[in-house]
């Protein structure tokens, strides 16, 4: 999978506090988003089951997890802007192009960008909001400086500690560990789920259960401890007035404005 190049110090004041919206003008646009966001779902069932592997690593799973993600995007990427979408987002920045595919393509960059930093960087938490609403959607790709305590699950990874085997509290710290990423598993599974449900296929739901709704959700790590949770949330079907033909970058939406401020604690600082 290619790897985003560095970008331009100027990027996080272009997108902070902005989500973008793209177009969901047709059924072949509803069920491709349908399967994007199983796609995620999938991402997060497959972390569960490998926290729950106690021959596992987490930072395996985790990486695992966001190359399903990074594929999302990449997917989204292509369909808009093509091939050469990383071209255009640099295009984006230096002010060349401002159209909605460049838009799009700087965005997403950005969030592959700090998406490639999440486990290797301790400190960080992905905080998207997803929002479905007829005939588009927004994708909120916040990233948050700090771990988030509310409303998600935390675990402990041996594997990024300084706790050593042959230490007397070795044994206790092994198996609380193992116990709160059994803990985890359970929430993910639970989370995956919850995604499915909240984004099913047009095919086989009336339209009236998926105008609109979307999720919130957090995955981070602050050391050798990793955060997990999700929140369904509703979106308002009358937000927007206008159908598009094109993404755009939009404010971001009560939903996430509520969930900031239910989520983050005073030291957690939105980037």
């Amino acid at each position: 999978m290619r790897r985003p190049k560095p970008l331009p110090s100027n990027t996080t004041r272009l997108f902070r506090r902005r989500a973008i919206r793209l177009p969901i003008p047709n059924a072949d646009a509803e069920l491709e988003f349908h399967h994007n966001m199983q796609a995620v779902a999938e991402s997060v069932e497959r972390k569960a089951e490998m926290v729950a592997d106690p021959r596992a690593s987490v930072h395996e799973a985790c990486e695992r997890q966001f190359e399903r993600i990074r594929a999302s995007y990449e997917i989204t990427l292509e369909r808009f802007v093509g091939d050469e979408y990383e071209a255009v987002a640099h295009s984006y920045f230096d002010g060349a192009r401002v159209d909605g595919a460049a838009v799009l393509a700087g965005y997403l960059v950005e969030a592959l960008w700090r998406l490639q930093q999440l486990y290797s960087v301790s400190d960080l938490t992905f905080f998207p909001v997803i929002l479905r609403y007829p005939r588009s959607c927004t994708i909120n790709a916040r990233f948050v400086r700090g771990q988030i305590f509310e409303n998600t699950v935390l675990y402990e990874s041996p594997e990024h500690s300084g706790v050593r085997p042959d230490e007397a509290y070795a044994d206790v710290y092994h198996s609380e560990s193992r116990w709160s990423q059994k803990q985890a598993a359970q929430q993910l599974a639970a989370s995956a789920q919850a995604i499915r449900d909240r984004f099913p296929d047009p095919r086989e739901t009336p339209v009236e259960e998926r105008r609109a709704g979307g999720i919130v959700s957090a995955f981070g790590r602050r050391g050798s401890e990793f955060s997990s949770g999700l929140e369904l949330v509703d979106a308002n079907p009358d937000r927007f007035d206008d159908e598009i033909t094109e993404p755009q970058l939009v404010a971001e939406s009560p939903a996430a404005q509520r969930t900031e401020r239910e989520w983050l604690s005073q030291d957690a600082t939105l980037l």
